[in-house]
């Protein structure tokens, strides 16, 4: 077998596993790809690809793009026949960057049969020699659904620096479980012990999705979003690259995919979950993929007076307990008060964390008293004393299906 032919069969093994395979003294040794795979001979990061449908079936390759420093990028992309093409790549850099060198992009693979690829891989040079099988990325979304293993997916853009907030934490997902919500997508980057137990329960469970994201290993990601003010290669720990991976590894899983933070919960006010109000809301709004969500907070700093949920239950376990917190700062008119999103995914072709940066369809602002965000966290408006304050007890509606979810949770994790 000639050389060529020898490492298209190798490449093709990779493309149809996803693992690498090599032989040592009769064993097969496999290596699992990892999320983040660097381009060779660039500065570039390639993520994760997928079969987009809605532009003539290329391959949407989720990318980190050095912005002052782009060379020409090539695809290679190989099928079942072992047939593997080249093509020169489209780089689409993200508009919303905040002025870091590194933004969340998209790399284009146009070409003659892209829709029955099975695997990828982004290089600097158009000669397969040069790929290896660390390169390649399985192709994901090869096929179309009409129907959805979830209805409802939430996507958590990243998890580091140790965060082990587990009471908001439990509470936010069980909170969603009522809500109607079957599946919550975490890129978790570091995150503490107790959270870790946490997190595998959830995943045993089946509601939870655990995306290794080690951003930190390849680039100095920013702890904050103004590239002046924080410094660092690329914006929060790459949030808007795992947003916009979120929304296309759930295209053909979920109906809907909300796009938040894990404390924030998109409360309905007027529904008793997010079925009914997705049902009334998408049949007045035909043609909507993109409902925005007001945010509002909820200082950690004021308390419920009774103190009826400071449980002892509860005591010794890290993180803030939303149930006390039901003061919401007034809406300042004349202050910017950013969205988040619930999105119809097939709609979004690039998102930002406050609104979708092109979609298919129209976006709708929902109404404030039809559904809110509540955000428990640091205060915003800091001098408002708690008679400034209105109070909202929309939490305590779930009260207590909550209190007994949340303790059989904490139990199952280890943690009481």
């Amino acid at each position: 077998m000639q050389l060529h032919n020898i490492l298209l069969f190798f490449l093709f093994y990779r493309c149809q596993t996803g693992h690498w395979i090599k032989m040592k003294k009769a064993n097969k040794v496999f290596f699992t790809k990892n999320s983040i795979t660097s381009i060779k001979h660039s500065e570039h990061i390639a993520v994760s690809a997928f079969i987009d449908h809605r532009i003539n079936k290329a391959i949407r390759v989720i990318s980190i793009i050095r912005r002052d420093n782009l060379q020409p990028l090539y695809c290679i992309y190989c099928n079942d026949d072992h047939d593997c093409q080249t093509a020169e790549a489209e780089v689409q850099i993200h508009s919303d960057h905040f002025g870091f060198p590194f933004a969340a992009s998209d790399v284009l693979c146009h070409g003659a049969h892209t829709q029955i690829a099975t695997c990828v891989a982004i290089s600097t040079s158009a000669n397969i020699s040069n790929v290896h099988a660390e390169d390649l990325l399985p192709i994901k979304n090869k096929v179309t659904h009409e129907s959805f293993k979830f209805n409802f997916t939430v996507c958590i853009s990243n998890l580091f620096e140790g965060y082990n907030n587990v009471l908001q934490f439990v509470q936010t997902v069980e909170m969603y479980k009522l809500l109607g919500v079957q599946h919550v997508v975490i890129y978790n980057t570091s995150c503490g012990p107790d959270l870790e137990k946490l997190l595998q329960h959830y995943k045993r469970e089946g509601i939870v999705e655990i995306v290794s994201w080690p951003i930190n290993k390849f680039l100095n990601p920013s702890k904050g979003w103004n590239f002046v003010e924080h410094g660092g290669d690329l914006h929060y720990y790459g949030q808007l690259v795992t947003l916009n991976e979120c929304i296309y590894r759930n295209m053909y899983q979920s109906r809907y995919v909300l796009l938040n933070d894990i404390d924030e919960i998109i409360m309905p006010y007027k529904h008793a979950n997010l079925p009914l109000l997705m049902e009334d809301l998408q049949q007045e709004h035909i043609t909507v993929g993109v409902f925005l969500i007001e945010n509002h907070i909820f200082p950690k700093t004021q308390f419920e007076e009774t103190h009826r949920f400071s449980r002892p239950e509860w005591r010794n376990i890290s993180g803030i307990n939303i149930m006390e917190h039901i003061y919401r700062e007034p809406d300042r008119k004349y202050v910017f008060n950013p969205r988040k999103m619930i999105i119809n995914p097939r709609s979004v072709v690039q998102t930002s964390v406050h609104s979708a940066l092109a979609q298919y369809g129209d976006v709708y602002y929902v109404p404030f008293d039809v559904c809110r965000i509540v955000h428990v966290r640091t205060p915003l408006q800091g001098h408002l004393i708690k008679e400034q304050l209105f109070v909202d007890t929309r939490v305590w509606d779930f009260e207590a299906e909550l209190i007994s979810n949340v303790d059989k949770t904490l139990q199952a994790s280890d943690l009481i």
